[in-house]
């Protein structure tokens, strides 16, 4: 397998907005390269009697039931804002004063 060499590193520090020092660039030139290594390592397995997948753990819904309450009302929402114009909340315009 090839290995990154540290132009390459530096291209793809650059690329992430890094701001690397000398020795960083070098720590993960062979970060990355170690992590190439395991891979070279994976591709040896014999995977052919297992089923591709998508997921390599059970997915579970974590979240509760979605269930419909009553909400406030709209006049109670409105009467928290600090500013309204009839059934709107007011908001400071945020390209000037109309809109340019």
């Amino acid at each position: 397998m090839a290995t990154l060499s540290r132009k390459d590193v530096e291209h793809v520090a650059h690329l992430a907005r890094l701001g690397l020092s000398d020795d960083e660039l070098a720590r993960l030139e062979g970060q990355l390269n170690h992590i190439l290594d395991q891979y070279a390592v994976l591709t040896e397995l014999d995977t052919e009697h297992i089923a591709p997948t998508a997921q390599t753990i059970e997915l579970e819904n974590i979240l509760r039931d979605d269930v419909v309450k009553p909400g406030l009302a709209a006049e109670e929402i409105l009467a928290l804002a600090p500013e309204r114009a009839g059934p709107y909340f007011v908001v400071p315009p945020i390209l000037g004063e109309h809109g340019n």
